[in-house]
């Protein structure tokens, strides 16, 4: 008779002869009930291997999932950041002393090919080069409702996204006031990718169709390679080894940022595994190949075109073109924050988006590359 018993128990097999006197079974017969067992054994080991594996990945996936890092008593979380507090902190200032500007050029600025600010900059020109090649590394990631940036026909005023004001979204850590920028062209409400939402997982207020530009701020004195490379806020990773940056002379070869605007689709066609680490730079899908670099500032919504930030100047390399990406790679970016040995909470949401600065406050210095 054949019993298989449940998925966490060995397949039982067990035969019984016929009746009759085993000198007179035949080689075939036995050579049959043979092959039976061994085919049916098989059968019932590859099943039971296959149920406890799914409930194995079930398992694993439901506490990826629900893991609450606030809980986390884990050595590897207790143990010191020693990037902690690190951040240095100055004080927004006044762009405008007596209708003179009186801060370094801001950001972000207009990157549209062949744009150029008023600002004389010419005296501290952007690294040009990728990040990595002067031993600068990512030490955060955090993304902005619309653009900060404005690259004339890819994201701008002109942009389209969904038209309700997001009140049945999570709003736990992204101010209800957060101002939207420059939004991408390719939203079409007709479009199921573009108006279908996802279920999102690690991400908070996040909306299919909407328009977010992401950056990566890069320091020389992160501490790179490490479990404590990235960092919220980002400051505590830029300044984490402050000796590193000197007297801070020639601080946009020391501190960068990249820059990319993407809309965000239901649809994986437009998946990428990995946009904690930087940029997508793709020649073939024309990804990270039109960027502007130029110097400019830290951004955010406490700064505009009277209060300006100090720090600066600082390398800016910004994608002008907006690229589509699935929900699900923003959701595994934020999966990805959440396993980093700091707290990133606060930048699993779009924070509100500066507006773009002006001509006065913007640096003359920009290169246009066609790749990065």
């Amino acid at each position: 008779k054949l019993q298989i018993l449940p998925s966490s128990h060995i397949l039982c097999i067990t035969t019984r002869e016929r009746e009759r006197p085993s000198s007179i079974m035949s080689e075939d017969g036995t050579l049959k009930t043979m092959t039976g067992i061994f085919a049916l054994t098989t059968i019932g080991l590859l099943i039971s291997t296959i149920i406890v594996a799914t409930d194995s990945n079930d398992d694993v996936s439901e506490i990826v999932t629900n893991s609450a890092r606030a809980d986390d008593s884990s050595a590897f979380i207790l143990t010191t950041n020693v990037c902690e507090g690190k951040k240095v902190a100055l004080e927004n200032t006044a762009c405008f002393v007596n209708d003179t500007v009186a801060v370094m050029g801001q950001a972000g600025a207009n990157v549209t090919e062949g744009y150029v600010g008023d600002l004389d900059m010419t005296d501290t020109p952007p690294f040009t080069e990728p990040y990595w090649t002067a031993g600068l590394c990512p030490v955060n990631v955090h993304w902005h409702l619309g653009a900060e940036h404005l690259s004339v026909g890819e994201y701008d005023e002109m942009g389209k996204g969904p038209e309700d004001d997001h009140d049945d979204h999570d709003h736990r850590g992204l101010a209800e006031d957060a101002r939207l920028g420059g939004r991408c062209h390719h939203y079409d409400e007709t479009d199921a990718k573009f108006t279908t939402e996802y279920d999102w997982q690690h991400c908070v207020g996040m909306h299919v169709g909407e328009t977010y530009e992401v950056h990566w701020p890069h320091s020389a004195a992160g501490a790179c390679g490490t479990i404590d490379q990235y960092q919220t806020p980002f400051y505590d990773g830029v300044f984490c080894f402050v000796e590193r940056l000197g007297d801070l002379s020639g601080l946009q070869n020391l501190v960068a940022v990249q820059g990319q605007v993407f809309t965000i689709v239901n649809d994986e066609d437009y998946y990428f595994p990995d946009l904690m680490r930087g940029m997508i730079v793709d020649e073939s899908l024309g990804m990270g190949t039109e960027v502007t670099k130029y110097t400019g500032s830290t951004t955010g919504t406490s700064r505009d075109n009277e209060m300006c930030s100090s720090y600066a100047p600082i390398t800016w390399q910004v994608d002008r073109k907006c690229h589509m990406v699935s929900a699900s790679t923003f959701d595994k970016m934020c999966a990805d924050m959440k396993a980093q040995r700091d707290d990133m909470s606060d930048d699993l949401y779009a924070h509100g988006s500066r507006e773009v600065v002006s001509d006065a406050l913007a640096a003359n210095n920009q290169v246009n590359r066609d790749r990065y």
